[in-house]
């Protein structure tokens, strides 16, 4: 049991203690062999993550957000035609993001809680040439899980680099960059990776770097520029030193360790603990009456759920609730709906206990603000699945 209200939001995450302990560590130089060791094999476990041998890793101090614009800085030059592929919140800041550095911006789009038809996104591609198409995994306003692998060979056919967001995906949903045809996938530490906010990851392939190479026209965000970064991270990955600014050294640290983990746990043992997590959370969730923002089953992500508020029900009030019952979960974040529902997020070093305490903390706060329910059904019923899955 936690000693602290336990943390089930989309991020940040609960973290091991090893991850923790080392981002408590004493710091060293961002010089240090050790710390040169240590920044030089995430790197390498960066690509084992991420399913990508051929990329190169980037790790910046940042957010999931700097990720995003890094990508669009270095990829989208003035002119330059990109398709979004829009399921929400995210997507629409993918969107602001490279329209920012000059682009031409078309969107498919879906209801809140839906996806674009595969087959939408190949007519827009067929409409005009694109020089990317970007792809929310999951859209962490949503809950909504993209077909990346069907809409990257897509991208691929008709020509255009396919950029992946996949902040809060990677290491939770399968996803296998390489073998996908995936360009360029990025994502933040404080998700399924395990490790506290602060680290911006970019997984750029050969195409992706080649594109960047062949840049007509020089970077218009200096920070963010692949030019100065690119030799920082192959000096480090060589095991030597570099600099163009100061590593988050404790977060490398820290982000090593995790890294370890998830490699040793090993990928489709992963994979499969959150689909199953995924199902409990979603079972018991339906056994109280709730439905989801997805509107269905397999379009939902196995990282979090997003379940709607019965009728009735203050979100507000809700939430306060459940927090004084010894769990934090958030609220709505699509301007759509966003008293309507709330988001749960099990990712990461979360186990089936802590579902089942979220779901009692739910089931007894539902119960003080007037829902009525079962006592002890939504905890049952995932109860049923994590028996069936063992």
């Amino acid at each position: 049991m936690k000693k602290h209200n336990l943390l089930m939001i989309p991020e940040p995450i609960e973290f091991d203690p090893a991850v923790l302990a080392a981002l408590g560590a004493p710091t060293t130089s961002h010089v240090a062999p050790e710390f040169i060791e240590a920044f030089g094999h995430s790197l390498e476990l960066v690509r084992e993550v991420f399913a990508s041998p051929d990329g190169q890793p980037i790790i910046l101090a940042g957010s999931g957000t700097l990720a995003m614009d890094s990508a669009g800085a270095n990829l989208v030059e003035p002119g330059d035609k990109v398709l979004v592929v829009n399921t929400g919140y995210f997507s629409d800041r993918f969107a602001e993001i490279v329209t920012r550095y000059g682009a031409e911006v078309s969107q498919v789009k879906a209801p809140v809680g839906g996806r674009p038809e595969v087959e939408a996104v190949e007519a827009a591609l067929k409409e005009r040439s694109y020089k990317l198409m970007t792809v929310t995994h999951v859209d962490t306003s949503t809950g909504v899980l993209n077909d990346v692998e069907k809409l990257a060979e897509i991208a691929h056919r008709h020509g255009a680099l396919c950029l992946v967001d996949g902040v809060c995906s990677v290491a939770a949903e399968e996803l296998r960059m390489k073998a996908w045809g995936i360009d360029l996938v990025l994502t933040a530490s404080q998700k399924a990776l395990g490790t506290p906010p602060g680290l911006a990851l970019v997984v750029a392939g050969p195409r992706a770097l080649a594109t960047f190479q062949s840049r007509k026209t020089p970077v218009a965000n200096y920070y963010a520029d692949w030019t100065n970064w690119l030799p920082v991270m192959q000096a480090y990955e060589a095991r030597k030193s570099a600099y163009f600014g100061t590593p988050a050294v404790n977060l490398v640290w820290a982000l090593e360790v995790s890294l370890r983990q998830i490699v040793a746990e090993g990928l489709a043992v992963r994979f499969e603990r959150h689909r199953t997590i995924s199902q409990a959370c979603k079972a018991g969730l339906s056994a109280l009456g709730l439905g989801q923002v997805p509107q269905r089953p397999e379009w939902a992500a196995h990282a979090m759920s997003a379940p709607r508020y019965p009728k009735g029900i203050n979100g507000a009030e809700f939430i306060a609730a459940v927090a004084k019952n010894g769990v934090v979960i958030a609220g709505g974040l699509h301007p759509a709906i966003k008293t309507e529902y709330f988001r749960i997020g099990h990712m990461g070093s979360v186990d089936m206990e802590d579902v089942l305490t979220t779901l009692a903390a739910i089931e007894t706060s539902f119960i003080e603000c007037g829902y009525q329910v079962d006592r002890g059904a939504g905890v049952q019923a995932a109860l049923n699945v994590s028996q069936h899955a063992a």
